[in-house]
């Protein structure tokens, strides 16, 4: 899981010219702790945070990878405008948060819920998203 979460992260984060990020155990121990308190129902509700920036994915069954995660986040590309700073349409939120200038490190989790679904969340540190910034 590692590998596939930092490639795809990093690779989204190099067709924009920001710097590859590190796996963080400490943020990946967070993930997994916060997503365990989501195991019963399963819920994209976002966690305290404590500084963190964060990305959830949802996926009916188990079959859901952190490659599909990814790809999911990654695919809201095409509502963001670089040149505006918005988001047309869909949220955009999850994309930006990857490909973030200033954010360093990432650890992510996944879990089966009691559904039988799968829940998926990243932490990331330093955070994005701030409003008024550009991403990149």
């Amino acid at each position: 899981m590692i590998k596939q979460m930092l490639d795809g992260h990093n690779s989204a984060r190099k067709a924009v010219g920001v710097p590859p990020l590190k796996w963080d155990t400490k943020l990946a121990t967070y993930a997994r702790v916060y997503s365990n308190q989501r195991r019963k129902d399963c819920k994209l509700v976002h966690s305290p945070g404590y500084g963190f920036g964060e990305t959830l994915f949802w996926g009916q069954g188990k079959r859901w990878t952190a490659k599909d995660a990814v790809i999911a986040w990654v695919a809201e590309k095409k509502w963001y405008h670089h040149d505006t700073n918005s988001c047309s349409g869909k949220q955009c939120g999850h994309y930006t948060q990857i490909v973030w200038r200033n954010t360093e490190r990432v650890g992510c989790a996944k879990i089966i819920c009691d559904t039988g679904d799968s829940y998926i969340a990243c932490e990331y540190h330093p955070p994005g998203n701030y409003i008024g910034e550009k991403p990149y």
